[in-house]
């Protein structure tokens, strides 16, 4: 079991007034039997009032109006949250098996969402011949995404700036690098083209001595689903299993589904987005509030910055054109 404390700051400086910003947000820890929130609070400019939902896929998301003109959006997310371990797959299920339970999961509507796959990408050489060398006569699902994992961790190197939110799979492929982001993405088409229903997984990386990559930002992994087992987390950014040092956000098919903030506003306006998250196993009431010099203009539009600015900059354009 482990504590720990989380804040979570994005904040938005518009050159002019804006008006009529819609938001949605998914700041919400997951709760269940392997995650306890025990606290939360989520503060927000001009104190706007916070509705609460479920989605398709049981995240809780926020959503909120402020209909004034302000040149500042700024959306504190506090929690305090305890995990715990998790019990890992025995494997003792025979292993033909276990791949034969697999496959009515292609057609169910619970897994349906979490099977599909590119397929220009699965139709890549490269990715056909990683997927030839599969051995799923001799190694269970679970053994085979631990296998999976490692590869993409080994074999892609950690760059921040190398990829944007625009960098296909196909690129990220041949470039051999990127973030966790780029990591998942690749990880859950792989498990996927296995017949593994994977899900993407949005949330904190919290400190750990065998886990380096990640912090200061929302972090990406995903979750395979294992026969005679359920959900199970694999980090391929950090080659771990996702345990106590993973605290869950949301889940979905994509980023997409997980995006940390969403919104549109009026305004013909240049935007700059800062993004701090820290982490603690203490509690701590001091957080940095950006400075000018701190913000992040919007072409760099790096999953460091939780891809939160090209969300909140696309939907803008989009109102734009209505």
């Amino acid at each position: 079991m482990a504590k720990f404390y989380i804040k979570h700051l994005t904040k938005y400086t518009y050159s002019d007034n804006v008006i009529d910003a819609a938001n949605l947000v998914r700041l919400h820890p997951i709760n269940d039997d392997y995650q306890k929130v025990l606290s939360h609070t989520i503060a927000v400019t001009n104190n706007a009032y916070i509705q609460t939902f479920k989605d398709f896929y049981n995240n809780t998301f926020g959503t909120f109006m402020i209909a004034e003109p302000h040149k500042e959006l700024l959306i504190e997310s506090e929690v305090e949250v305890v995990t715990f371990d998790k019990i890992f797959p025995d494997d003792n299920v025979a292993i033909d098996k276990q791949w034969e339970a697999l496959k009515p999961m292609q057609k169910q509507i619970d897994f349906i969402d979490f099977i599909l796959h590119n397929k220009a990408f699965a139709n890549t050489q490269d990715v056909l011949n990683l997927i030839e060398t599969i051995d799923t006569t001799n190694h269970s699902p679970y053994k085979v995404v631990l296998q999976l994992c490692e590869y993409v961790y080994k074999n892609f190197k950690y760059i921040q700036g190398i990829t944007t939110v625009n960098s296909t799979l196909d690129e990220v492929w041949n470039l051999k690098a990127g973030v966790c982001q780029d990591f998942t993405n690749v990880l859950l088409q792989l498990v996927r083209l296995i017949g593994i229903p994977a899900r993407y997984v949005s949330g904190y990386i919290c400190p750990s001595e065998a886990i380096t990559r990640g912090e200061g930002a929302t972090h990406a992994w995903i979750e395979a689903y294992i026969p005679f087992y359920g959900w199970f987390g694999v980090d391929p950014t950090n080659n771990a299993i996702a345990n106590e040092n993973h605290v869950r956000l949301a889940v979905g098919r994509s980023y997409d589904d997980c995006a940390p903030v969403k919104g549109v506003f009026k305004g013909n306006v240049e935007e700059s987005l800062f993004v701090k998250v820290e982490v603690s196993t203490t509690k701590n009431n001091y957080l940095d509030y950006p400075s000018t010099k701190d913000f992040v203009p919007t072409t760099t539009n790096s999953y460091l910055q939780n891809l939160e600015i090209i969300q909140h900059q696309q939907q803008q354009q989009q109102q734009q054109q209505q």
